[in-house]
């Protein structure tokens, strides 16, 4: 890959964490002072974004979403392979989100809250039912286009997607109209977050002006746990997934491709710009085509063990920053929310902070203004490491599938013929 290149794709999330470094500054040249006064008159700078980018978050998340689900070309063994690949997501992503979840307890990122912030009530005021209930469900139409009913969108998303796949799929007015709108909304995310730097400036001048040097170590902590978890995960669960799927010489041959699209992946910070890297690698490998032109594109936007690692990181950040514990009887809604919300990224570099809004409107639904930057301030952070781990992922994903679909000894048969 080309360094101009390179260069290029990383070129925002350079601005982005120049912006926040610039608004660190500031913030700590200028702290709050006792009539209020400070870098803290900068907030509404941010407060700007979150708004906009509240109103567009709901038929963005319902067009993509339902978009990719009713334009699917699939029928009998495609309904095979998609039923066992969304399942080997889900599976592969629950496994990623215990690790973190168990190293969080053991090295919690903020093991003292921010100076005197209110601690949140999260999850006190309903039953372990309710929560599941409320996870997955609204109780009218209306409901759904709350910001704070992320999860029951997605459901309804995906099932309105099948819908329309059933009555046709993309030939449809409707599958039309929805990758139009699709479209549409990506280009609008895109529009807004060219004002995302001005943005980060005025949330981290508020957040350091107000909360101090706290931030830096906690910061500091995450990142300690995050980046060394992602290079164990590539050679201990990569290598388990590949002899899983692939039986004798699956690791060998995962290792022999896998270096392609993980490089992609790092240049591009985009998991739907290695798509082109896995398909290649994918048929490199002997694997069936109908099987890599589903699991692949599928795994773009669905297969986020990465993305799972930084949800529950997150999540345990802000419960420190609250003054919150970080207890094993919420594993289980913990887990539950970072493979959900995995389902609702997208493959381009930012992804439109959709984890972001699904983990404040479960968790935090009265702390956003101050959860959402946080929140957004980590992914920054670990999205490279993260977009590997999700997008070369999808590559060994295929082996898993590929075992159910052709047969424990496909890879074997397929080294054979080129033989």
């Amino acid at each position: 890959m080309e360094k101009k290149s390179v260069a290029k794709n990383y070129a925002f999330l350079a601005i982005m964490l120049g912006s926040m470094i610039l608004g660190a500054i500031v913030g700590w040249i200028f702290p709050v002072t006792e009539d209020g006064a400070g870098a803290t008159v900068l907030k509404p700078l941010g407060t700007v974004f979150i708004n906009m980018m509240f109103c567009i978050v709901v038929p963005m998340v319902f067009a993509s979403i339902s978009s990719a689900v009713a334009n699917m070309q699939s029928r009998k063994r495609a309904g095979k392979i998609m039923g066992t690949t969304v399942a080997t997501f889900v599976v592969t992503g629950a496994i990623a989100a215990v690790i973190m979840f168990v190293l969080m307890k053991a090295f919690p990122p903020v093991p003292t809250a921010w100076n005197e912030l209110p601690a949140e009530e999260i999850g006190e005021y309903a039953s372990l039912s309710e929560m599941i209930v409320n996870f997955f469900t609204a109780e009218d139409f209306v409901g759904l286009l709350s910001r704070r009913a992320m999860l029951p969108l997605i459901v309804f998303s995906l099932l309105f997607g099948f819908a329309v796949n059933l009555n046709g799929g993309k030939e449809t007015l409707v599958g039309k109209f929805l990758d139009d709108l699709a479209n549409v909304m990506l280009k609008f995310v895109k529009i807004i977050t060219y004002y995302a730097p001005i943005a980060f400036f005025g949330f981290f001048a508020d957040l350091v002006a107000t909360y101090g040097p706290q931030i830096t170590e906690s910061y500091g902590r995450a990142l300690a746990v995050y980046y060394p978890l992602c290079f164990i995960y590539i050679f201990t669960a990569w290598p388990l997934f590949a002899w899983f799927g692939g039986g004798k010489g699956g690791v060998k041959t995962m290792f022999k491709h896998i270096a392609k699209p993980a490089i992609v992946s790092l240049g591009t910070c985009s998991s739907v710009a290695t798509i082109p890297t896995n398909m290649e690698v994918a048929e490199d490998t002997g694997i069936s085509k109908d099987v890599s032109d589903m699991v692949l594109p599928l795994g773009a936007t669905m297969h986020m063990d990465g993305s799972c690692f930084s949800c529950v990181l997150k999540i345990a950040f802000v419960f420190g920053v609250f003054g919150k514990t970080l207890s094993f009887s919420q594993l289980i809604p913990i887990v539950l929310v970072a493979v959900l919300s995995s389902v609702g990224m997208s493959g381009v570099p930012g992804g439109g902070y959709i984890g972001e809004y699904i983990i404040c409107s479960i968790f935090f639904p009265q702390q956003m203004e101050i959860a959402f930057p946080i929140l957004v301030t980590i992914g920054n952070l670990v999205d490279p490491p993260a977009t590997m781990i999700n997008s070369a992922g999808d590559y060994v994903v295929s082996y898993i599938v590929s075992r159910f679909v052709d047969g424990k000894d496909w890879l074997q048969k397929a080294l054979a013929a080129k033989q």
